[in-house]
């Protein structure tokens, strides 16, 4: 009998002792299957592995997520984030505001995520302010925190969840860092979620994956959190952007530039342009996102392709052009550009991409445009460049050539114009994922999952309209409302594309 009880005791010890309920900071809490024991991450995972485990297997090592980003960003599930920050942060961060409006200045935040049932808790992450001319003060006024009676204000977040600790349980399921959108000039709340959305459908993997969310701000001593409404969840592009993509880019290891307002490629009027690091103070018209060779080298490669951009002609051109451009990515990427009618783009604009080289060799290389920043399009249109009508607009002839050559550079050739040609007919056809009844009820389906979440407590956006940005110049365009030939922006849009 004493044999017996002593073996209970041991059992006891192992099954309750040091393994108990304390769960890694981002460790999932399923409610549905909740254990009593240690789960896969139980444990405190601080770092201080200096306890005594002699003898005990049941302790599994942290989890390492591979690529989930599509498990994370998935257009068919709303996650839910709640970010409190203290109050001496929360006012650190409307003071750098208060000094300089375009601040990059982070700020330590507790971030808990609820993802497919699931709940993420990082308890100590970076949050700082984002946007171009979209970056506004969170909260109202010119003093710091109103504490339970704040006038919020939408704006753009980004979170660094590894900002002040690197490891990986300061990730969302290996997602590092993610931006959060409010849907400015969006009054349909669908517009860069459906563009990007378009883009991976359409196989142009270098699009970043995104979705909706749900955002709430806590201040820390407020008697609850502001709830800032439905947002935009983003993947960011940047180093981890690279690694989940080496294989398709064939390494990660190159160089990755963002390319601001300016950004030609046109080597006669960039020669002299920005290149380099943003300080805060000022963004580059090249601006350095991620390189691996020192930044002399990787101006000089840059250069160097705008150069042979400009000096090659006829067959050798079309040749160069072949070898270090994947030309069907590349020409699948401006079919849906120009379909969404985005005119604030490289063609038109010179504005809103990325540019990644494979390889830091000059002259070794493969040269990918990546998109982004798809709010202002599906009938957001503007006077600007060579447009008026986003709509109407005629693809082949989508910019300004002689400002920005690189895609009228591609099309001078035949068996390339005619891969973009196809392209657009292949996105407009009846079969096709730009057709309207199949972009409606994608966006129906969107907003029936989204449509009770919307109304927030800035007091702005708080319903879905099917309108174009106030300020644009064709407040006719709709997408859903109407399927008039001459107002839904998908039929005017298949109307203009060449045969």
């Amino acid at each position: 009998m004493k044999l017996l009880l002593i073996l209970l005791s041991f059992l006891l010890s192992v099954s309750c002792g040091e393994f108990g309920d304390d769960r890694a900071d981002n460790t999932p809490v399923n409610p549905d299957n909740e254990q009593s024991g240690g789960g896969e991450n139980s444990g405190d995972n601080s770092g201080d592995n200096s306890g005594d485990n002699s003898g005990d297997n049941t302790q599994k090592p942290p989890v390492e997520w591979g690529d989930e980003r599509s498990y994370v960003f998935d257009t068919t599930h709303v996650p839910e984030i709640t970010m409190t920050v203290s109050l001496d942060e929360w006012n650190r961060l409307l003071a750098e505001y208060d000094k300089d409006s375009n601040t990059k200045e982070y700020i330590h935040c507790a971030v808990k995520i609820k993802l497919k049932g699931d709940e993420y808790s990082i308890t100590d992450a970076g949050v700082r302010l984002k946007g171009n001319t979209s970056r506004r003060r969170p909260e109202n006024g010119n003093c710091n925190h109103v504490a339970n009676n704040a006038d919020w204000q939408h704006c753009h977040f980004q979170f660094n969840f590894r900002k002040y600790n690197k490891d990986e349980e300061h990730t969302l399921r290996g997602v590092r860092k993610m931006y959060l959108k409010w849907f400015k000039d969006d009054a349909a709340y669908c517009r860069e979620i459906f563009c990007y959305d378009l883009f991976r459908r359409f196989g142009v993997w270098t699009a970043i994956e995104n979705c909706y969310c749900r955002l709430w701000v806590h201040v820390e001593g407020d008697n609850q959190p502001a709830y800032y409404g439905v947002y935009e969840m983003n993947e960011t592009i940047d180093d981890t952007y690279l690694k989940m993509r080496k294989d398709k880019f064939g390494s990660h290891k190159g160089n990755l530039w963002k390319c601001n307002y300016g950004a030609s490629l046109n080597y006669d009027r960039d020669k002299n342009a920005s290149m380099g690091e943003s300080d805060g103070s000022y963004d580059p018209v090249y601006e350095v996102e991620e390189i691996n060779s020192d930044l002399s080298a990787a101006k000089s490669q840059l250069l160097n392709f705008m150069k042979q951009l400009r000096d090659l002609k006829g067959q050798q051109l079309h040749d160069w052009l072949g070898e270090v451009i994947d030309i069907d990515l590349f020409l699948r990427t401006y079919a849906v550009n120009v379909a969404v009618g985005m005119w604030d783009d490289y063609w038109n604009n010179t504005n809103n991409f990325y540019i990644y080289f494979n390889s830091t060799d000059p002259n070794n290389y493969k040269f990918y445009l990546i998109p982004y920043d798809y709010d202002n399009t599906l009938g957001t249109s503007h006077n600007c460049g060579v447009q008026s009508d986003s709509g109407r607009h005629d693809p082949l002839n989508w910019g300004n050539s002689d400002t920005s050559p690189l895609v009228s550079k591609i099309l001078q050739f035949e068996d390339y114009k005619k891969i973009y040609i196809n392209a657009l007919n292949e996105l407009c056809a009846s079969t096709g994922e730009f057709y309207y009844t199949k972009s409606i009820a994608r966006i129906k389906a969107w907003h029936a999952m989204i449509g009770n979440y919307v109304d927030n407590d800035t007091d702005e956006d708080t319903k879905i309209k099917d309108r174009p940005a106030g300020w644009g110049n064709h407040s006719e365009y709709r997408l859903w409302e109407s399927t008039d030939t001459n107002t839904n922006f998908f039929r005017v849009k298949a109307a203009s594309i060449p045969k």
